[in-house]
C-alpha cells in the first residue's frame, strides 16, 4: 500500500481523496494555488505545496510543478481526482517516468478512450452496441455534409478529443452543417488542443446512464449499477440519482455486462465509468468512457455501500476488489444535487463572491460533499460548484422527499446559488413520475419561490 499520496486537484474532490486516505492510514499532501491558500482541502491534508498562481495554466495544470511538489514530499502516488490533468495520457506517463504510481489508467488506455473515434471502434469490436456514424475524423464540413445527408438528419457533430459538451452541435438541415462544423471545430481547438470532428446521428429524446466499473490488475471487473444523469443543462449534468426509475434489472444486467466487455477490451485498471444513450425503445448505444472518478460517484456510494476512492486506491497499489462486490445487492435510492455558485434568474452566471452564512443540512441519509466553510471567498477562476449534497432513502419517492428536506436546510448566504433551482425540480411533477429525459430542462420552467437565490 502507498504510504504517501499527492492530490493533483482542488476543493471538494480533493478533501474526499483526503479523507479516503486517512481512513486508509496514507498521509496525504494537498497542492493548491494561492486563490485557494484558505481551501478546506490545504487545511486537512497532512502537507500542503503552493504551486503557483491562480490560473490553472500555472498551478493545477502545470505537470513539472506539481511533479516537484511530489518529490519535496517523497509522495510515491499520484492521484488526479476529476477534471484538470485526470485524462491526460502525458501527466500519466510522466508520472511513471517519476516513478510515482498515477492513479487511474495507464496512458494507452487514456489516449483509447480519449479519443472518441477510436473509443467508439474498440467497444464496436467488443461487441458493445455504438450510435450509427463516421467509423474516423471527418475531413472537412463537405465530408461531413455528404455524410449526413445519407443518414438523415438530425445529427450531432462532435471533438474526438471532447467532453463536457465542448465541442458539440446538433445539426437538423443541410444548410446547417457547415456552421455547425465550423463552430464545434474551433471550440475543440481551443479547449482541446484538438480540431478533430465526428459526426453521429442525433438519438432523439434519449437518457443518459451511466454504468460505473471497478476492475483491478489480476482482470477481475464488476459492475456497481447505473446512475442517472439526464438532467443537464447545456450537456452538463446537474442532478444524478442511482439506480434509474426506468432500468429493471433485466437492462441493468445487460448494460453492466457491456460495460464490463468495452473495460476488458481495453484492459481497464481502476474505476471507471461507461456511458451509454438509452432510447424510448430501452435500446442503448455506447457514448464515452470516462477514464477517472466521476463527480456523481457518491450516489453509487450510498446505493452499493462501497467506498469507490478507497477501492481505486487499493487496486492501483495491486490488491483485488472484495470478492462480495461480485455480487452485490443495490439498496434503496440516492440522488445527488451539485450545489453550484451560479445566479439561475440570470442565465446561470457564476457568482464568485464571500460567503457569509454557510449551514449544511444533517439528519438521517444526508451527505455533504463541500470544501467551503462561512468566511471563504469563492475564488473566480475555476469551476463555480461549491458542494455536492446527496441523501439515501428506501426507494425513489422518498429520497426526492428527503432532498426537499435537506435543500431547505441548506444555507449559503452571500453568492447566488442554484439551491432554488434545485428545489423547484424536485417539486416537478414530470420528474417526481420519472418521465424525462436529456431535453427535461428545455422545457423546465423556473420559478424562483425562494429568497436565497
Amino acid at each position: 500500500m502507498f504510504k504517501k499520496i499527492l492530490i493533483a486537484n482542488r476543493g471538494e474532490i480533493a478533501l474526499r481523496i483526503i479523507r479516503a486516505c486517512h481512513e486508509l492510514g496514507i498521509k496525504s499532501v494537498a497542492v493548491y494555488s494561492s486563490a485557494d491558500e484558505y481551501s478546506l482541502h490545504v487545511k486537512f491534508a497532512d502537507e500542503a505545496v503552493c504551486i503557483g498562481p491562480p490560473p490553472a495554466k500555472e498551478s493545477y495544470l502545470n505537470i513539472p510543478r506539481i511533479i516537484a511538489a511530489g518529490e519535496i514530499t517523497n509522495a510515491d502516488a499520484i492521484h488526479p481526482g476529476y477534471g484538470f490533468l485526470a485524462e491526460n495520457a502525458e501527466f500519466s506517463q510522466i508520472c511513471a517516468e517519476n516513478n510515482y504510481t498515477f492513479i487511474g489508467p495507464k496512458p494507452n488506455i487514456i489516449r483509447a478512450m480519449g479519443d472518441k473515434v477510436r473509443a467508439k471502434d474498440t467497444m464496436k469490436q467488443a461487441g458493445v452496441p455504438i450510435i450509427p456514424g463516421s467509423d474516423r475524423a471527418l475531413k472537412d464540413a463537405a465530408e461531413a455534409k455528404e455524410l449526413a445527408n445519407k443518414m438523415g438528419y438530425p445529427v450531432m457533430l462532435k471533438a474526438s478529443a471532447g467532453g463536457g459538451g465542448r465541442g458539440m452541435r446538433l445539426v437538423h438541415e443541410e444548410a446547417k452543417v457547415e456552421e455547425a462544423y465550423s463552430t464545434a471545430q474551433q471550440e475543440a481547438v481551443n479547449g482541446f488542443n484538438n480540431g478533430e470532428i465526428y459526426l453521429e446521428k442525433f438519438v432523439e429524446n434519449p437518457r443518459h446512464i451511466e454504468i460505473q466499473i471497478l476492475a483491478d490488475s489480476n482482470g477481475n471487473i464488476v459492475s456497481l449499477g447505473e446512475r442517472e444523469c439526464s438532467i443537464q443543462r447545456r450537456h452538463q449534468k446537474l442532478i444524478e440519482e442511482s439506480p434509474s426509475a426506468i432500468v429493471d434489472e433485466d437492462l441493468r444486467k445487460r448494460m453492466g455486462k457491456a460495460a464490463i466487455a468495452g473495460a476488458k477490451a481495453v484492459k481497464y485498471v481502476g474505476v471507471g465509468t461507461v456511458e451509454f444513450l438509452l432510447d424510448n425503445n430501452k435500446d442503448f448505444y455506447f457514448m464515452e468512457m470516462n477514464t477517472r472518478i466521476q463527480v456523481e460517484h457518491p450516489v453509487t456510494e450510498m446505493v452499493s455501500g462501497c467506498d469507490l476512492i478507497k477501492q481505486q486506491i487499493r487496486m492501483h497499489s495491486g490488491k483485488s476488489f472484495p470478492k462480495y462486490l461480485n455480487n452485490l445487492l443495490l439498496r434503496g435510492h440516492s440522488i445527488e444535487c451539485r450545489i453550484n455558485a451560479e445566479d439561475p434568474n440570470n442565465g446561470f452566471i457564476p457568482s464568485p463572491m464571500k460567503i457569509d452564512s454557510f449551514h449544511m443540512p444533517g439528519g438521517k441519509g444526508v451527505r455533504i460533499d463541500s470544501h467551503v466553510y462561512a468566511g471563504y471567498q469563492i475564488p473566480p477562476y475555476y469551476d463555480s460548484m461549491i458542494g455536492k449534497l446527496i441523501v439515501h432513502a428506501s426507494d425513489r419517492a422518498n429520497a426526492i422527499n428527503r432532498m426537499e428536506r435537506a435543500l431547505e436546510e441548506t444555507i449559503v448566504e452571500g453568492p447566488k446559488t442554484t439551491i432554488p433551482f434545485h428545489q423547484a425540480i424536485m417539486k416537478d411533477k414530470k420528474f417526481r413520475s420519472g418521465d424525462f429525459d436529456t431535453s427535461f430542462l428545455e422545457s423546465f420552467e423556473f420559478k424562483n419561490e425562494d429568497n436565497r437565490g
